[in-house]
């Protein structure tokens, strides 16, 4: 902490990837806490992690986060064809999205077009590729259609862990959620449910991953696409949730782009109500004071 406190008062960015570094840090007690007007410690750390100045922001409260599919048949040419229907929904997709997601759509159709040719694959035919609640939805939804042709076989879905809702963890994926909610498991064990009744093949709970046992919990899901009208079902209704979930936390604790896409979450599907926050007037705020 020394060093990266030298490099940072010459004027370098420093962020934590998430991983404990900062909290184990300051329980050695290094000089890793923020201070107050007046030079005094407080119970910030003085650099950010970066899902508050990266990836909170900028995909996860826009929903974006990274969706996983797995080939059942373990068959190359069937993760080429679901890569290319991906790439086919994306594009449609990106024709009449938002100008506040523009780039991360083409951010990913980029990623998903150069996959195959980067050779990431090891062991399983799988995929990974960061989209937002209708991108899933509709990714999904082509690949259970192309199932029922018998043009693939049977695709399992799942989801990183690092990702908009499912795992709260306030050192990494909840660290830019600041009303206090992110130092508890709630999101988790909602998130689990909801998926289990909402059509999930599996689902499960797991403690640590990546940030230490204790300090942060996971929820997790696996749903199997088998080409039948009640996956199509499933796959609308979970997904849906599994997002926007997260999307509603985030927008609790008042991030502007995750109020904008609940918003335009709960346009697209009326039944979906979600109570929006109240911002207060922050030079009310410290009149107050």
């Amino acid at each position: 902490m020394e060093a990266i406190n030298r490099h940072t008062a010459k004027g370098t960015y420093f962020f934590d990837y998430g991983n404990a570094f900062l909290l184990e840090a300051s329980r050695a007690g290094a000089d890793i806490m923020a201070r107050d007007e007046k030079g005094n410690p407080t119970s910030r750390f003085r650099y950010p992690s970066y899902v508050q100045d990266i990836m909170g922001p900028m995909c996860f409260d826009y929903g974006f986060g990274p969706f996983r599919w797995v080939c059942a048949s373990g068959d190359p040419e069937d993760l080429r064809k679901t890569d290319q229907i991906a790439c086919d929904v994306l594009e449609e997709i990106m024709k009449v999205a938002p100008g506040e997601i523009q780039q991360q759509m083409a951010d990913n159709i980029q990623w998903i077009k150069g996959a195959q040719e980067n050779k990431l694959v090891v062991g399983s035919q799988a995929r990974i590729l960061y989209a937002d609640a209708e991108g899933r939805m509709k990714i999904a939804e082509a690949f259970n259609k192309a199932i029922s042709k018998n043009e693939i076989g049977f695709v399992i879905l799942g989801r990183d862990h690092h990702d908009v809702s499912g795992t709260d963890s306030p050192f990494r994926e909840t660290s830019n959620i600041y009303d206090g909610s992110s130092f508890t498991a709630d999101m988790a064990i909602q998130n689990v449910i909801g998926d289990s009744f909402r059509g999930a093949t599996w689902v499960s709970i797991h403690n640590g991953g990546g940030v230490g046992w204790g300090e942060v919990i996971n929820g997790g899901f696996g749903m199997v696409l088998d080409g039948s009208k009640e996956a199509d079902a499933n796959l609308k209704s979970m997904l849906f949730w599994d997002v926007n979930n997260g999307i509603a936390r985030r927008s609790w604790a008042r991030n502007e782009e995750a109020i904008f896409a609940i918003k335009r979450a709960m346009k697209a599907e009326p039944r979906l109500k979600v109570t929006l926050p109240n911002t207060v007037d922050e030079a009310l705020l410290k009149q107050q004071r």
